[in-house]
């Protein structure tokens, strides 16, 4: 039995990135490097595809831009199908969009975080800890 929590106490927590930007991706995928305890499980630049790869990959927290390539759904088409699917997927909106109005649509459709990219990204770096703190 003590084996088995140990065993589940150093299971990394399971992230899911969803940019349409490479840079950010890339700039995501470096910061949680460095964080350990986390795994990235899946990327995608588009909503379509976005939704698919999480119901599958079924991750601990999710990295979400709100706005995607043109002529994609957007990010909140994604929290909304997700979090109805996978409840306990936490989500972390990151946007250049940080009027009221998205914060509030984003927060009424589950999202956990609501970060401004230009002020606010290096606060991924502590939330994304938290999540993987508690995960262990």
């Amino acid at each position: 039995m003590d084996r088995i929590q140990v065993m589940q106490s150093v299971s990394a927590t399971k992230c899911y990135i969803v940019d349409d930007s490479d840079s950010i991706r890339q700039r995501l995928v470096s910061m949680l490097e460095a964080i350990g305890n986390v795994t990235i499980v899946g990327q995608a630049r588009n909503a379509t595809d976005a939704i698919a790869g999480i119901l599958a990959a079924r991750p601990d927290f999710v990295l979400l831009d709100l706005n995607l390539e043109v002529g994609s759904r957007s990010g909140i088409d994604v929290l909304n199908t997700v979090h109805r699917e996978l409840p306990a997927v936490e989500f972390v909106v990151l946007t250049n969009h940080s009027e009221p109005q998205y914060r509030r649509a984003c927060a009424r459709a589950g999202a956990a975080h609501f970060l401004d990219k230009s002020t606010e990204f290096d606060s991924v770096r502590t939330i994304v800890a938290d999540i993987a703190g508690k995960q262990a």
